[in-house]
């Protein structure tokens, strides 16, 4: 799916805005920096991204995040800003995570999805985004996004004020890290075996 004159307008205010109003990065002293192991002539090549090409893809299956950060994208080292674009197939679910180095603003490029953070007085904010709105999850709160269309998928763009957002998986750093049962039985107030239960369907990170 191609984006639009408005969508492609929205999606660089977007960038613009995370390069200059929320960068998290320490700054840097030279206009870009290259990496030690990289020996080619510096050109336009450098500075730019592909991995975005097969946006028009079908999606099937489960939720497909498709990360230009500071790993894939080396170019972004030092330059406060990555992305990501998430496909989300009919009733796909990004679930509970926290961005630990970066706020989070995400586009809805297509379909719908529900969206939520909760903040650290345990207040939950929740919206429904239609094709062409943003939604802002701030530093480091947890958050989730869910396509609740069982018909039809849904396409979403994120940008972060860090070219290392980092990710943090809710479910698998509680449940799929190995703290002990009996601590968890005792902070969720239940039994043992639940727990051992929930970890069963956990994938270990």
């Amino acid at each position: 799916m191609a984006l639009n004159f408005v969508q492609s307008f929205l999606l660089l205010l977007l960038v613009f805005a995370f390069i200059t109003a929320v960068a998290s990065d320490p700054d840097i002293t030279s206009d870009f920096i290259t990496p030690a192991y990289f020996s080619s002539v510096i050109n336009g090549t450098f500075f730019t991204f592909t991995g975005f090409r097969n946006l028009p893809d079908p999606i099937t299956g489960t939720l497909m995040v498709t990360k230009a950060s500071l790993v894939e994208f080396p170019a972004l080292d030092g330059q406060s800003v990555s992305m990501a674009v998430l496909k989300f197939p009919p009733g796909g679910i990004n679930p509970p995570h926290t961005h630990p180095r970066a706020t989070e603003l995400l586009f809805a490029v297509s379909g719908t999805l529900e969206v939520a953070f909760a903040d650290t007085k345990n207040v939950l904010y929740t919206k429904q985004l239609q094709t062409g709105d943003m939604f802002v999850f701030p530093k480091g709160l947890v958050h989730y996004q869910y396509n609740r269309n069982h018909k039809n998928p849904a396409i979403a763009i994120s940008a972060f004020g860090s070219a290392n957002a980092g990710t943090v998986s809710v479910p698998n750093s509680v449940f799929g890290t190995g703290i002990d049962d009996e601590i968890l039985a005792k902070a969720f107030k239940t039994d043992v075996a639940t727990i051992q239960k929930i970890k069963s369907g956990i994938a270990s990170p």
